[in-house]
C-alpha cells in the first residue's frame, strides 16, 4: 500500500485503500470558452478595464522578453515600476494589478503572481506623491442643493436637456452608480402613486443579479424632481415610438433617438452640466458625485446610516458610505466652530 492513501471511516471500524489521484495537465486546464464564461462574471465596465490592462501587460512582457503567464513576482513588480514611471494614478495601478492576478486565477494559477514586492513598490510611490503635494485618491466632489439646481437649470428645454436632467436627478435620488443608470430599461422604472419604483437588476453588490427594488419619492423643487424628469423624458420617448429598451439613450441628428448611453457618456454629461453651471471644481465632478451627493444629503436630513446603505446598495460592511457621512459630521460637528477664532 505504499502507493495508496489509507482512509479511516469516522466510525473507526474499517480501513480502506484509496489510490492517489493521477492528475494530468488536462485536469487543470480551462478552455478559452470556459475562461470567457468565468470572466463574464465580472462587471462589464471592470471586464473592459481588465481586458485593456491584460493586453498592455502582455505587450510589455513581449517587448521585455518576459513570460506573462504565469508571471514571476519579479516580472509583476517590474511592470508596476513601469506604470509608476508612466505616472499612472495609484488607483489605476491597483486595478492593473488586480486584472493581471484575475487572469492568472482563471488560467489556474491561483494567488499568482505574488504581490508582496509590488505592493511595497506602490506604497513607496504613494508616499512620494504625497510628499510632492499630490493626492493619491481623487474624490468626486459632493454637490450642494444650489449646485444641483444650477446644473439642472442649464439643461435646455429640449430632448437632450430632458434626458440630461433625468440622469442628474435620478442619479442623486437613486444614489446610483453610473453602471446602474445606463443599465436601466424603461420597464425597470414605473410609477407607484406619486413615487417611482426602480428595479436595479444587477449591481456591484449583487453580482448574482438577484435584483433589488428602490423607491424614489418626488422632489421638492421642479428642477430637481426625479419623478417629473422621468415623466417628461418617457413621454418624449413614447411620442417617438420608443416604449421599450434602455431608458437613457444617445442622440443622432435632429433628435433621432439612438442606442443606450455608455458609462463614460454619463460622466461627460454630468461634468458638462457642472462646467456650464459654473460649479467650483467642475472638472472633478463625475457621475460618482451623484452617488456621494445623494448619500450626503440623506445623512444631513437625519436618515439612518442603515437606510442610506440599503438604499444606495452598499455592502453593509463597506466603509465607503461612512466616508461621506464623516465628511458631513466633520463640518457639522467641527470642534472649532464657535471656538472664538
Amino acid at each position: 500500500m505504499s502507493d495508496a492513501q489509507l482512509v479511516i471511516r469516522p466510525s473507526g471500524d474499517a480501513a480502506y485503500a484509496r489510490p492517489e489521484p493521477a492528475y494530468t495537465a488536462t485536469d487543470f486546464a480551462l478552455s478559452d470558452e470556459t475562461r470567457e464564461l468565468v470572466l463574464a462574471g465580472v462587471a462589464d465596465e471592470t471586464r473592459r478595464a481588465y481586458d485593456r490592462h491584460w493586453r498592455d501587460f502582455r505587450t510589455w512582457c513581449a517587448r521585455q522578453g518576459r513570460v506573462p503567464l504565469p508571471a514571476t513576482p519579479h516580472t509583476f513588480t517590474e511592470y508596476v515600476r513601469e506604470m509608476i514611471r508612466a505616472a499612472l494614478a495609484p488607483a489605476s495601478i491597483e486595478q492593473a494589478m488586480s486584472a493581471i492576478r484575475t487572469y492568472h486565477r482563471t488560467a489556474g494559477y491561483k494567488e499568482q503572481p505574488d504581490r508582496d514586492m509590488a505592493v511595497l513598490a506602490l506604497r513607496g510611490y504613494r508616499k512620494d506623491r504625497a510628499k510632492n503635494g499630490r493626492r493619491n485618491q481623487r474624490q468626486s466632489p459632493v454637490l450642494s442643493v444650489e449646485h444641483v439646481q444650477a446644473m439642472a437649470g442649464v439643461c435646455p428645454d429640449d430632448p437632450v436637456g430632458w434626458r440630461d436632467r433625468l440622469a442628474l436627478d435620478l442619479g442623486i435620488a437613486l444614489m446610483g452608480r453610473r453602471s446602474e443608470l445606463v443599465a436601466l430599461h424603461q420597464a425597470d422604472v414605473r410609477p407607484v402613486g406619486d413615487e417611482l419604483e426602480v428595479l436595479i437588476r444587477q449591481s456591484k453588490t449583487d453580482q448574482d443579479a438577484h435584483g433589488e427594488t428602490v423607491y424614489i419619492p418626488p422632489g421638492e423643487h421642479p428642477l430637481t424632481d426625479p419623478v417629473g424628469a422621468w415623466r417628461r423624458w418617457t413621454a418624449f420617448l413614447a411620442e417617438h415610438g420608443h416604449t421599450g429598451g434602455r431608458l437613457l439613450r444617445r442622440f443622432y441628428r435632429n433628435y433621432r433617438v439612438g442606442a443606450s448611453l455608455g458609462g463614460d457618456a454619463v460622466n461627460e454629461i454630468i461634468r458638462s452640466l457642472a462646467i456650464r453651471a459654473g460649479i467650483p471644481s467642475a472638472e472633478d465632478v463625475t457621475a460618482h458625485s451623484l452617488r456621494a451627493t445623494g448619500a450626503s444629503w440623506a445623512y444631513i436630513n437625519r436618515a439612518p446610516v442603515s437606510s442610506i446603505t440599503e438604499h444606495g446598495r452598499w455592502d453593509p460592511e463597506s466603509s465607503v458610505v461612512l466616508r461621506y457621512i464623516r465628511a458631513v459630521d466633520k463640518r457639522r460637528n467641527n470642534p472649532m466652530r464657535g471656538a472664538g477664532l
